[in-house]
C-alpha cells in the first residue's frame, strides 16, 4: 500500500546564523533557498544550544504544529539527534528519518554488513573518548590484514587530512606505527571521536576519476554529483550492485560515496545520513530539495517508493 503524501510540504529545518540567529547560517542559505523554491520553508535551529544539551531552547523557533521535517545541517551525534527528534515532537513535529535510521545510516556499524561486500574489509573496537585501545587489543583488531596496509577512522570520521600521522598505516602488522596512528588518532578527534576505533582495508582509487557522492530517498537515487572534496570530478558510477543494498539498509535518506578503485570496480568509500551530508560548493540543490518537498511522509524506512 502506497502511503499518503502530506496535506502540507514538510520543513526544513537548519541550522541557524550564530550572528544572526533568525536567519539560515549563509553555508545553507542556498537549501533553504532552494526549500522555497520546491514549495516549502525552512526554521533555523540553534545548532550551539543542541551541542550543548539544550534541545528544547535549540528548536525555540520551530512553529509548533509544523507536522513533518526534514533536517539539514551539521553532523549531529546520534544522541543529540534523538534529543532533536523529542525536542520537535514536543512541539508538534516529526523528524522523516527516525533517531534509529538516522544511527544507522550515519555510523559504520550500522551500514557495514549490509554493504560488507561493496566496502573496504573493516575491524571495529569500542573506545572512549580519550582512550585509544592497548598495543595488544591493536595487534588483534588488525590480524586480519596481515602485512597489508590499513587506515584509521571512528564509527563515522576518517582524519584524512592528517593521512600520514594519523589515518594511513602501510603494514597493518607493524603494531608500533599501528598504536602510534591511532594514539594520535584519537588524540586529533578529542571528545568528538565517535564509538570507537575502525581499521578500513587500504584500496587504491582513481584519483582522476575521483568521488561520486549519491543521494538516495526512500531506496531510489535521486541526485548524483561529485563528493565535495573533488567538486571538479563528476565521475558517472555503475549503481547496479549498490541499489539493492541501500534499499536493505533501514534508512530513508542516504547518501553512498563511491570511488572507482584502480581494477575499474566502484567501492562504497562511505555511507552517511542525507541529512548532514554536505554539498559540493555551487551544486545546484533544487532537484534534492524537490524529491524532498515530493516524498511520502509516511514511508517506512528503507522502503523503496517504487514498490
Amino acid at each position: 500500500m502506497t502511503p499518503d503524501h502530506p496535506a502540507a510540504p514538510p520543513l526544513f529545518l537548519l541550522p541557524g546564523d550564530p550572528l544572526r540567529p533568525r536567519r539560515p547560517d549563509p553555508h545553507f542559505a542556498a537549501e533553504a533557498a532552494a526549500a522555497r523554491s520546491a514549495g516549502a520553508s525552512a526554521a533555523v535551529l540553534d545548532h550551539e544550544a543542541l551541542s550543548a544539551g539544550d534541545a528544547g531552547a535549540a528548536v525555540s523557533r520551530v512553529p509548533r504544529g509544523a507536522g513533518a521535517v526534514w533536517y539539514r545541517g551539521w553532523m549531529l551525534p546520534a544522541g543529540r539527534y534523538a534529543e532533536l527528534a523529542a525536542a520537535l515532537a514536543a512541539r508538534g513535529c516529526r523528524l522523516l528519518s527516525s533517531p534509529a535510521a538516522y544511527r544507522t545510516a550515519h555510523e559504520l556499524p550500522g551500514w557495514y554488513d549490509t554493504f560488507r561486500s561493496l566496502t573496504p574489509r573493516s575491524t571495529l573496537l569500542p573506545c572512549a573518548p580519550g582512550r585509544a585501545p592497548e598495543r595488544a587489543a591493536l595487534a588483534r583488531l588488525a590480524g586480519p590484514f596481515g602485512d597489508r596496509p590499513v587506515v584509521v577512522k571512528d564509527w563515522v570520521k576518517s582524519r584524512k587530512h592528517e593521512w600520514e600521522e594519523a589515518a594511513y598505516v602501510p603494514d597493518a602488522a607493524d603494531t608500533g606505527r599501528l598504536a602510534s596512528v591511532v594514539h594520535r588518532f584519537v588524540a586529533l578527534q578529542e571528545e568528538f571521536l565517535t564509538g570507537g576505533v575502525v581499521l578500513r582495508a587500504f584500496e587504491d582509487f582513481d584519483r582522476a576519476v575521483g568521488e561520486a557522492r549519491v543521494w538516495w530517498l526512500d531506496g531510489e537515487p535521486v541526485l548524483t554529483g561529485p563528493h565535495p572534496d573533488t567538486p571538479g570530478l563528476c565521475p558517472a558510477p555503475d549503481l547496479t550492485h549498490v541499489a539493492p543494498r541501500v534499499r536493505e539498509l533501514d534508512a530513508r535518506f542516504v547518501t553512498t560515496d563511491l570511488a572507482l578503485r584502480m581494477d575499474g570496480v566502484w567501492r562504497v568509500v562511505e555511507v552517511g545520513d542525507g541529512q548532514v551530508s554536505g554539498l559540493p560548493a555551487g551544486a545546484d540543490a533544487g532537484p534534492l530539495f524537490e524529491a524532498l518537498v515530493s516524498a511520502p511522509a509516511g514511508a517506512h524506512a528503507g522502503s523503496s517508493t517504487g514498490s
